[in-house]
């Protein structure tokens, strides 16, 4: 079967749908913490930087599980170890609807890294190892974009149900997610795409590890470390309490600009996805829309109260965080970049490593956040993550060009 027919077949699409429910799953309980912050602080016990350090627990098991998950991609297949991951991340959530205190958070949002660990690489490596580099980077965006309607539902719909019920049925809804798309995956994908000789695990997590440094994946490492750090970090911690503690927003209208701005990381994958399938230049589109993403997020910051642009209306924060997603959305095309690089039978452990980068950066940039807020305010937590996007992208810009 070519390309063309199998992008079109109901056998390729179904599956891919069905493994990026994860990634769904994923994006609902890694940003349900953002509109719940206040509450979620006052039950723990904890101030807005110890959240930031029980939620960034988060990304650190997720950046740790990058190489044992390349390994099991490659080596046993997406099937089994969706499945798997689902199971984990369904108790995962179960932990943090049960959790009495701060330790029993922290426990649950370890648990819940390593089980959504691989819920945008499953869907993305079974499309890798299916379709040509040319063809992938737009699959790869729909992937994201589909992936992404977590963070829609962890918007006004949560901030409701939160609001009604408080944030453990937030935590209960995902672990019913977890279940279902479960039966999902075990119904619809099939369990026969392991591939690659077989080796020690060991060889295989060097493996992993050697091509995350290489010079064929390096530019692209150093750009993946602030470009999810900054998405999460806004739309999983610091949105919320920017809307509701620091312009003053209900906790309902703040999920309503947050679903508005959000709805662009739905919309942007896919159309960077089109773009770069139909006029090519990859790494100027990586560096462009990570560049405009930093200068969006700190004009966010700037329209704050005080701030040099003064004291903007909601509609300011809707625009510039609207702007700063939808640019950022371009990220997809690192994975587009990296599958180029390799071949296909090493595919999921390159994937892997750079999603390692994502996460790793996610989790040690939030983490440096804590302070940056807690000394200068939530303002100076957007500017954080803005001028980190902004270096990075102008790193890779430095470390890809061709040499003259």
């Amino acid at each position: 079967m070519n390309d063309d027919a199998r992008e079109a077949s109901l056998a390729f699409v179904a599956p891919l749908v069905a493994l990026t429910l994860g990634h769904v799953l994923s994006n609902m309980v890694r940003t349900l913490p953002a509109i719940a912050a206040d509450v979620l602080g006052r039950d723990l016990g904890v101030t807005a930087g110890g959240l930031a350090s029980l939620t960034g627990a988060f990304n650190l098991s997720f950046a740790f599980a990058q190489v044992p998950l390349g390994v099991a991609l490659d080596r046993f297949g997406v099937r089994r170890t969706a499945l798997g991951l689902l199971a984990v991340a369904g108790i995962g959530a179960v932990l943090a609807a049960l959790a009495g205190g701060a330790l029993g958070f922290l426990i649950a949002q370890i648990v819940l890294g390593l089980g959504c660990s691989g819920m945008l690489m499953g869907p993305v490596t079974y499309a890798a190892k299916r379709l040509s580099p040319a063809r992938f980077g737009l699959w790869s965006g729909l992937v994201q974009a589909l992936g992404n309607c977590g963070m829609l539902l962890s918007a006004s719909p949560l901030a409701l149900l939160v609001e009604a019920s408080g944030w453990r049925a937030g935590y209960w809804t995902c672990a019913g997610a977890a279940l279902v798309i479960l039966g999902l995956v075990a119904l619809l994908v099939r369990g026969e795409d392991a591939s690659g000789p077989r080796r020690s695990l060991a060889a295989d997590a060097r493996e992993v590890l050697s091509l995350t440094v290489s010079p064929r994946l390096r530019g692209v490492v150093v750009l993946a470390f602030a470009s999810f750090a900054a998405v999460i970090g806004v739309r999983g911690l610091w949105g919320g309490p920017w809307l509701m503690e620091v312009k003053g927003l209900p906790r309902v209208e703040a999920g309503n600009i947050l679903l508005l701005a959000t709805s662009a990381v739905v919309i942007g994958p896919a159309l960077w996805g089109i773009v770069d399938r139909r006029f090519g230049h990859r790494r100027a589109l990586l560096v462009l829309g990570h560049l405009g993403a930093g200068i969006f997020l700190a004009l966010t910051a700037l329209g704050g109260p005080g701030g040099p642009l003064g004291g903007m209306p909601p509609a300011w924060d809707a625009v510039t965080l609207l702007g700063f997603f939808l640019l950022i959305s371009v990220q997809p095309l690192a994975f587009a970049a990296t599958r180029a690089a390799v071949p296909p039978d090493q595919a999921g452990k390159a994937l892997a490593g750079v999603n390692l980068s994502f996460f790793a950066g996610a989790a040690l940039l939030q983490a440096a956040s804590g302070p940056v807020v807690a000394m200068a305010g939530t303002g100076a937590g957007l500017v954080f993550f803005g001028a980190a996007v902004a270096a990075c992208a102008l790193l890779y810009a430095a470390m890809t060009r061709k040499p003259a």
